[in-house]
């Protein structure tokens, strides 16, 4: 491959392009009217307007994006992730137009684009599934019927999608009719699919996911798990690898299981696969992504992979050039999604100017960003700014970096989660590694982040009066020299 479109923007985008460029490879931005001036824009190569700021007119239009590809001479399209990342069709029209698509194959993203299909895929590998239906239904009393078979609590999920729409806890019979119309509804409203399906829901579960890497020659191996149990609204905030909880045994099962939900779809390509960890260690598919991760980079620090260049490798048809006995971690990484929002209300997106934006620099910290100093932050699309991450010794060493980064991290002009981020990475249950997926719900509020400042402005408060105290005993008053000036005055 010589040219490669990027059919994303922000951070993702940058990053992306800054593997390609390593690799001697040029670069096409695509972007939209709110994004012209754009970092991503900026550093690529040539840059192409898809058309106005909102996302159906630009990022997901599909077939100006495979056109502009063409008429630019692109080799291959790399989706990054979010828009048409998980798109088969575009992925089919890419390879129809004599386009490389970045990714799996048509047939494994529809697989496991449909979590019923998914679960059908792997049933035959025997890897352990939360307990419910394999097929989707719409009627209340079948509903009814699953529920006292497998217990409650049950979740109800939409087959389509993820990002937590269309799904619902229901503890009880009495509301169960209710909350299955309400995710049907939300399911064919974010996904155009009503499709929902029930499991048992599983109390305390950890999100335990794992990466893993297939070439077209049939070579797949996992670059070990990723935490990211610290979420809101069913989306992560807070990610690491390793996980706190794993034994090397359950690593090695878990990591086992990954490769043959991969192979189960002859996948290629790099992908994740997420399970939920109950109290007991217990493990359960949950369902694979089929595209970069936002949390990829905690993998690669700990691993020294770059999975973007892999995945351009797998796509221009080469081998891994590892096999699973040559990957190794090497000491532990963490990651805070710095998003424009306002954890003071219920993490609602935060828009305006970035008037102050200075990046941490320090050893082990990364930053892959998006954005500029002076910079809109555009009401249109995720609001993500950054990803901040860092690489330590061990955990407690990686940990110790992130509260030095969010602290020389300055963002003005919005609300970020930066604050959230150091509440967490304070919080007794984080640092034990005694938490699960209800950290947000069991501990925090914006009260105990607004007691946190407090505290913070308090001892910042009693450093500076030591301070103070400590350099008054240092300064000597200097003693009355008598002198006869008068004198001398009136001599004159």
């Amino acid at each position: 491959m010589q040219k490669i479109l990027v059919a994303n923007r922000g951070e993702i985008a940058l990053r992306i392009m800054r593997t390609i460029r390593k690799m001697g490879i040029k670069s096409i931005a695509v972007y939209s009217e709110a994004d012209r001036n754009a970092p991503h824009v900026l550093f690529a190569d040539e840059a192409v307007c898809l058309g106005l700021s909102p996302s159906t007119q630009s990022y997901l239009n599909a077939d100006k994006i495979i056109a502009f590809a063409k008429q630019l001479g692109a080799d291959g399209i790399h989706p990054g992730y979010g828009f048409l990342s998980e798109n088969a069709e575009f992925a089919t029209k890419a390879e129809d137009a004599g386009i490389i698509f970045i990714g799996p194959g048509a047939d494994a993203m529809r697989i496991m684009g449909s979590k019923l299909a998914a679960k059908e895929s792997v049933k035959k590998y025997n890897i352990p599934m939360v307990p419910g239906i394999d097929k989707a239904i719409d009627d209340i009393k079948t509903a009814k019927n699953i529920a006292l078979k497998i217990g409650y609590p049950i979740l109800i999920k939409a087959s389509a999608g993820g990002g937590g729409k269309g799904m619902r806890i229901v503890e009880r019979e009495t509301e169960i009719e209710e909350q299955m119309q309400r995710a049907i509804s939300e399911a064919k409203s974010s996904f155009g699919d009503g499709s929902v399906f029930i499991e048992k829901y599983v109390s305390s579960p950890r999100h335990i996911e794992i990466q893993v890497l297939a070439d077209k020659y049939g070579n797949t191996v996992h670059l070990f798990e990723r935490e990211c149990s610290i979420q809101r609204r069913h989306q992560k905030v807070v990610e690491e690898s390793p996980s706190s909880i794993l034994t090397p045994e359950l690593r090695k099962v878990m990591g086992e299981a990954a490769v043959m939900v991969a192979r189960s779809c002859n996948y290629t390509s790099t992908g994740t696969v997420e399970f939920l960890v109950d109290e007991e260690l217990n493990f359960y598919f949950l369902e694979m992504n089929t595209r970069l991760q936002v949390e990829h980079p905690v993998t690669e620090m700990i691993t020294g992979i770059d999975l973007v260049e892999e995945q351009i490798k797998i796509a221009r048809g080469e081998k891994l050039s590892f096999k699973q006995d040559d990957i190794f971690m090497n000491g532990h990484s963490v990651e805070l999604r710095v998003y424009a929002e306002d954890p003071m209300n219920d993490f609602l997106p935060s828009i305006g100017t970035l008037t102050k934006y200075i990046k941490p620099n320090s050893e082990g910290v990364r930053v892959d960003d998006g954005y500029t100093e002076g910079m809109d932050i555009p009401i249109f699309y995720d609001p993500m700014i950054a990803k901040l991450v860092t690489h330590g010794k061990d955990r407690p060493d990686a940990i110790q970096k992130m509260k030095a980064a969010i602290k020389n991290y300055k963002i003005e002009g919005v609300s970020t989660t930066l604050p959230f981020g150091e509440f967490v990475f304070e919080h007794e249950a984080f640092l034990s590694g005694k938490f699960d997926t209800h950290f947000v719900k069991k501990y925090y509020t914006p009260e105990k982040l607004v007691d946190k400042r407090k505290q913070h402005a308090e001892l910042a408060s009693i450093v500076a009066l030591k301070y103070w105290f400590d350099k008054q005993k240092e300064i000597k008053p200097v003693k009355p020299i008598p002198t006869n000036w008068k004198n001398r005055l009136f001599e004159k």
